[in-house]
């Protein structure tokens, strides 16, 4: 059989590789994003009733009523935004389904879409599928000057053209950490109102934002949220990624699209847990706690870091945080990254991953990223062994 693959460029994720190296080393794992701890006990005991209650069939397609009404409840107290629950919200398999319907709903042949690079690894694999044609736009990297890496909106601007369908974004943004503020939005603002290109905003980790900020949604502009499909994910939220439970919210025509596609990937999801998820979501503490809950985390890793020859870089959101290691080594961030897991015990996930191509020295910055999503005691063991390095 003459088979020829649609991603032909696609392999094993670097999260499985590396977690899978992690097993294998009985290392510590601080690469895939995960938590090691349990979601609250509360949230486990609405979804065993749920479950003792009935709640074991079908729910509808775009997921119950109860829990995009408590989305969209929560989404206009946080950022002014109204979402009508039953036509411009729909629960989907986690953020990556989501992300993954969207772009087949709207993305043509030959359409180009605007990535901003580095970029969470599925981006370009469902616009290929897609047909469509990535157009990738770099960052500015850390350096002497600046702590962070940095969007140059002029070269965004620059790259959306007549053939342009979307542009993807995704803050808090996974590895960097870089958030959003206001200017980012008012250069938003003018790119929409000038090219009229539809936004793809994934915003998985909202609620994990650091330092007194607060998370500067897409969906708080009117002009932009008229123009977006925002996205975020319940396992980011409540510690529950291997539920693979997200949402999107969107103007009725762009949902009414999305499900289309939505109902043939998946139909719906689990229903106990869209109860549960529905009942939890009434209490607004866990998740207008969780920015300290993680930065106490955060804080903790950052300074065990400092300690080692480690160079930790500011995280201002996700539970990631990104480290230089110029003083260590001099070997490109893969193979950085499996001597560590390999030789000290510690899984990290190479910055480069998350560029079109890895092995390019425009994509090797010397970077490794940490998911501090674990127990302090995971933690604090990991600072020990590094800082044997």
């Amino acid at each position: 059989m003459n088979l020829e693959s649609k991603l032909p460029n696609v392999g094993t994720t670097i999260f499985t590789v590396m977690s899978q190296l992690a097993t294998e080393q009985q290392a510590i794992n601080l690469g895939q994003g995960f938590p090691d701890f349990n979601p609250d006990p509360r949230l486990l005991d609405m979804v065993s009733k749920a479950m003792a209650d009935g709640h074991n069939q079908y729910p509808p397609m775009p997921g119950i009523v109860a829990l995009r009404e408590e989305i969209a409840s929560k989404v206009h107290k946080l950022y002014g935004a109204n979402y009508d629950p039953l036509t411009e919200i729909t629960v989907t398999s986690g953020a990556t389904e989501a992300l993954m319907a969207t772009i087949q709903a709207f993305v043509r042949a030959g359409d180009e879409v605007v990535v901003i690079e580095p970029f969470y690894d599925l981006y370009l694999p469902a616009i290929e599928l897609a047909g469509g044609i990535p157009v990738v736009v770099p960052m500015q990297a850390p350096d002497a000057t600046h702590a962070t890496y940095r969007v140059d909106w002029q070269r965004v601007r620059a790259a959306i053209g007549p053939a342009t369908r979307m542009l993807m974004l995704n803050f808090p943004h996974n590895p960097t950490g870089i958030v959003m503020t206001e200017a980012d939005l008012d250069a938003l603002e003018s790119i929409v109102q000038d090219t009229g290109v539809m936004l793809l905003s994934d915003e998985a980790y909202e609620h994990i934002v650091f330092d007194g900020n607060i998370h500067q949604s897409i969906a708080r502009r009117e002009l932009l949220a008229a123009n977006a499909v925002v996205i975020s994910s319940f396992g980011k939220t409540y510690h529950t990624t291997g539920w693979k439970i997200g949402y999107c919210c969107a103007p009725q025509a762009l949902t009414a699209e999305i499900r289309k596609v939505h109902q043939f990937i998946v139909f719906t999801v689990p229903s106990p847990m869209q109860y549960a998820l529905a009942h939890y979501m009434q209490d607004p503490k866990p998740y207008l706690g969780l920015s300290d809950f993680y930065q106490a985390k955060r804080d903790r890793l950052h300074a065990g870091l400092a300690k080692t020859r480690f160079q930790p870089l500011p995280s201002l959101g996700t539970f990631f945080l990104l480290a230089r290691y110029d003083a260590i080594s001099d070997l490109p961030e893969a193979d950085f990254a499996r001597w560590l897991t390999l030789e000290h015990g510690v899984a990290v996930i190479p910055v480069s991953a998350f560029y079109r191509q890895p092995d390019a020295p425009e994509s090797n910055h010397r970077i490794v990223r940490f998911c501090f999503a674990k127990q302090d005691s995971t933690l604090d063991e990991a600072v020990a062994r590094l800082a044997r390095v």
